[in-house]
């Protein structure tokens, strides 16, 4: 089995503005990275958040929702309900909605994009998702 850990990794044209999205919509607070243009979040479970400004010598790194964050809440036996306070919190501290609030056989969902555009997906389960069939 392979130890390397798996962290992510979020260029940032404003890493003041990102860095202050994403400690309120974690509710935690950055260390400092390696250099003055880095901000490091160790989240839950070990995995390890990234936000760094590029090199301005170098073009921007495109963006695409191949690959996104997932922010998965705690299961709900209301979970669009729960959902839109999640989304209503993220609105309130810079997000835009990409895709409105939507019930899925697994629960809800929505695509939100922080203050830079970057696709984030809220999902809250549904409890009954959660039961051993």
């Amino acid at each position: 089995m392979n130890s390397t850990p798996i962290n992510l990794v979020l260029a940032a044209r404003n890493l003041g503005v990102l860095s202050d999205f994403y400690a309120k919509l974690f509710g935690a607070k950055p260390s400092p990275g390696e250099t003055d243009h880095h901000r490091v979040f160790i989240l839950n479970g070990g995995l390890r958040l990234d936000i760094y400004r590029p090199s301005r010598q170098r073009p921007f790194p495109r963006q695409g929702r191949v690959l996104s964050t997932c922010l998965r809440f705690p299961a709900h036996a209301t979970p669009l309900s729960k959902l839109r306070h999640y989304v209503r919190n993220a609105l309130e501290i810079g997000a835009s909605v990409l895709e409105l609030p939507q019930v899925e056989v697994f629960g809800a969902e929505s695509w939100i994009a922080d203050p830079e555009g970057n696709a984030i997906l809220l999902l809250v389960p549904n409890h009954k998702s959660l039961e051993p069939s």
